[in-house]
């Protein structure tokens, strides 16, 4: 058994009556920060889920001092209307709120067989839970990730949908050899316990990333991936994320997180990272050519200069550039 950590880093401040956490098949983890009304309804999402498992979910509020977040849900736990736990994750930071979600539900929960995890900036499908659960079965996949369908907050940026920061990492159901994101996932217990905490790695916290670098670790343990294309999440996509600077940053950003996780990777290997540093050289050079063979494709310059800003990050990063997008939430 994990337990709850002893610093007082995470504490519950709510639970549902009569909790028969024996009982529990899938847990769902919601973490949350500064967004009560987006986390609503992504509560009512998941109330919606068209399933037969006996599921609950955890909402891990990272904002410790106001809990706007859990205020909000709380009442609907406190009803019973919601099965589970809303906790606070005392520590700042994305990487620490999943960390106190995946702790807890191994903590409270001795027979779920299933962890989920959504944003609370995205809304289920109705049977999402299901198809998820029934993808990892029928698959044989540890792990299996969902496409995260952006809902932009003007309709002429739909366009943007196709840009690699937005589109899905694969299109049709089965096994894949790499997920990416969190932001729609599953996870067998048997990997939590075989990974053990902390999960993710803290030095992802505002950066973002410790999601693929844990990804990245388990697939190293043999741990099987999956994708099921059917169980999508729907993800609000406010109009500062369309902006020039906003997708410039978050590709760098990309190439930062795609080094680190590399460099963690081969750790050990000789000359790991030399090997590490010439990849990204080499992809820096490339990257004009596929820029190119992007824009003839799209006709997107914003698509094109894509492979061109995360090779820049890649090699950025090897001189300690650290984009750190969540240390200012609002920005983001």
């Amino acid at each position: 058994m994990i337990p709850l950590p002893s610093d007082g880093s995470v504490s519950i401040a709510g639970r549902s009556p009569g909790l028969a956490a024996e009982t529990i098949e899938t847990v769902v983890t919601l973490p949350t920060f500064k967004r009560p009304e987006q986390l609503l309804a992504t509560l009512a999402s998941l109330k919606a889920q068209r399933t037969a498992r006996r599921f609950a979910v955890i909402v891990m509020e990272n904002e410790a001092e106001a809990r706007d977040g859990a205020k909000a849900v709380l009442p609907s736990f406190e009803r019973g209307e919601m099965s589970g736990l809303v906790i606070v994750a005392h520590q700042r930071g994305n990487c620490s709120a999943y960390n106190a979600g995946w702790q807890t539900a191994i903590l409270h929960f001795p027979n779920f067989r299933h962890l989920l995890v959504i944003d609370d900036d995205e809304i289920a499908d109705p049977d999402w839970l299901e198809r998820m659960c029934r993808a990892a079965e029928t698959l044989g996949a540890d792990i299996v990730g969902g496409p995260q369908v952006p809902v932009f907050a003007e309709p002429a940026h739909a366009r943007w949908a196709e840009h690699p920061v937005f589109a899905p990492p694969h299109r049709e159901t089965g096994r894949v050899a790499a997920l990416y994101s969190s932001g729609n996932l599953l996870v067998g217990r048997h990997v939590l316990t075989a990974m053990g905490p902390p999960f993710l790695d803290l030095r992802f916290n505002f950066m973002g990333g410790g999601d693929s670098d844990f990804l990245s670790r388990a697939a190293a343990k043999g741990f099987v991936l999956g994708w099921c294309a059917e169980a999508k999440v729907h993800e609000t996509v406010p109009a500062r994320r369309v902006e020039a600077d906003w997708i410039r940053a978050r590709s760098l950003r990309n190439g930062v997180i795609s080094t680190l996780v590399e460099k963690k990777k081969r750790a050990g290997t000789p000359l790991a990272g030399a090997k590490v540093f010439a990849k990204s050289l080499a992809l820096l050079a490339a990257s004009p050519l596929r820029g190119a063979v992007r824009l003839a494709r799209t006709g997107s310059l914003a698509t094109a200069l894509y492979p061109v800003h995360v090779a820049l990050g890649r090699v950025m990063a090897e001189f300690g550039y650290a984009n750190e997008q969540y240390r200012q939430p609002e920005k983001n």
